[in-house]
């Protein structure tokens, strides 16, 4: 955590440099506010609008970790599924892929006819972003457990289902966490894309709001509100992989001290 301290006062310091920036050009150049609103303008916004926002803040919360625990659980026993059972990775990997190519914004309509304006079809948009980089990043995972660690095990006798939970889902929890950690930001992404579609709150239907109203101070307070988030459940996941991985660690600091 120092270390993380120690090496990210330079893009905060770049951060601040660009916000300075942006104040002065607006001050300057006397842009409009509708136009483009001057940093101290969104932060007051942001500040004396909590009230307007706070109940769309934690709607989109709601959804994110809804869909976020719904879309991993799926990639992972997808991944499982596939590794396991050889056929089904043959017979449905390429359609997985295929899948990923249908752009969201194009799908997300089809699923407001099909299930309606509830949470139902929110989920499923969600889901869909979040559930393939698990489901690649755990079957990559499982392809680079240790050859020799198996072949050890084999001889020894270990049964599939001994090797799987005592070798390969160890070796592969840190690309699990690598793949939950771009599902994070894409579960964000997500819901204010399928919040667009049609609801009765959230962020994305806050966003909708001032952008029609003009108030492009609200825009950029809902923009920065989209960043904070996924920077807060980025962390999360970071902090977590930390706590369970203990041995990866371990195994790295072992490397450095020889």
């Amino acid at each position: 955590m120092r270390t993380l301290f120690q090496k990210g006062w330079r893009p905060v310091l770049v951060l601040i440099l660009l916000f300075f920036i942006w104040e002065f050009c607006t001050k300057i150049f006397d842009i409009p506010k509708w136009l483009l609103p001057a940093p101290s303008q969104v932060i007051t916004e942001a500040i004396s609008g909590w009230s307007v926002y706070a109940g769309h803040l934690a709607s989109t919360g709601k959804l994110i970790i809804t869909g976020f625990i719904i879309g991993s659980s799926i990639g992972i026993l997808v991944a499982i599924g596939l590794h396991l059972i050889p056929f089904l990775r043959e017979a449905f990997y390429p359609l997985l892929i295929i899948s990923q190519n249908i752009p969201t914004i194009v799908l997300a309509p089809l699923l407001v006819i099909w299930f309606g304006f509830g949470m139902l079809p929110k989920i499923i948009v969600i889901t869909l972003v979040c559930f393939f980089p698990i489901t690649v990043a755990l079957l990559d995972g499982f392809r680079q457990t240790n050859r020799d660690l198996l072949y050890y095990m084999q001889m020894a006798g270990a049964s599939k289902q001994q090797i799987f939970w005592k070798l390969e889902w160890p070796h592969a929890l840190p690309s699990l966490f690598s793949g939950l950690k771009i599902s994070a930001t894409y579960s964000v992404m997500g819901a204010v894309i399928s919040e667009w579609l049609g609801a009765g709150k959230g962020i994305g239907v806050y966003m909708t709001l001032a952008s029609s109203a003009f108030r492009t101070d609200r825009v950029f307070v809902a923009i920065f509100l989209i960043i904070a988030t996924s920077l807060l459940f980025f962390a999360i996941i970071i902090a977590l992989e930390k706590r369970v991985i203990k041995w990866k660690r371990e195994e790295g600091n072992g490397n450095e001290s020889a």
